[in-house]
């Protein structure tokens, strides 16, 4: 295949995707703005992590919110734990890297804030600590997956909100969720400002 040819097939399945998503992610979407939104009002913050390709994105959404998205506004409070090296290294090499988002969530979480997980397997350890974690410091979760959830999937409890990309590869999966954060920051902004 030639290489105009393989990027017109890679358009078209990132055209395809995000057509099938349409029947299913408005919704999860829509409500995970809702509460987003909610726990800023009452004083909450995000605390956003994922790994990879993922963990760029938690920091989008991070970055998104304090400094802005479409519209100036004042920044709002989310902190992508991803993003400090002496953090991370420190819990990794005293905890284990199944530790390095749940010793952060445990250490400046909140009642009342929200932990944003981002992966398109759904199988790390080190979120689903970080989801055991955030439960433990009754914090709800949105969480943005793809394939089948994976085992983060099932610690969700019935205050979480999954947006589950329906695809199998990273690529196309990331690419709903850098849509989807967004339609996130989209909504909260006319949520908070108005039209």
């Amino acid at each position: 295949m030639e290489p105009a040819e393989r990027v017109l097939h890679i358009f078209n399945a990132s055209i395809a995707l995000k057509t099938q998503a349409l029947a299913t992610l408005p919704e999860p979407i829509a409500a995970a703005a809702n509460a987003i939104v909610a726990s800023l009002l009452e004083g909450g913050k995000l605390l956003c992590c994922g790994n990879g390709g993922s963990a760029g994105s938690a920091q989008l959404l991070s970055a998104k919110m304090l400094n802005g998205f479409e519209r100036e506004r004042p920044g709002l409070p989310a902190i992508a734990l991803t993003t400090d090296s002496s953090i991370l290294t420190a819990i990794a090499n005293d905890y284990g890297y199944d530790q390095v988002f749940a010793r952060q969530v445990n250490a400046i979480g909140h009642p009342g804030d929200l932990l944003v997980v981002i992966t398109t397997s759904g199988n790390s350890a080190n979120l689903t600590r970080a989801i055991e974690a955030a439960h433990e410091r009754q914090m709800r979760v949105i969480a943005l997956t793809g394939r089948d959830g994976g085992t983060l999937a099932g610690l969700l409890d019935e205050t979480d909100i999954e947006i589950r990309v329906p695809a199998d590869t990273a690529a196309r999966t990331q690419e709903v969720h850098l849509l989807t954060i967004h339609c996130l920051c989209d909504l909260m902004d006319q949520q908070l400002l108005g039209g």
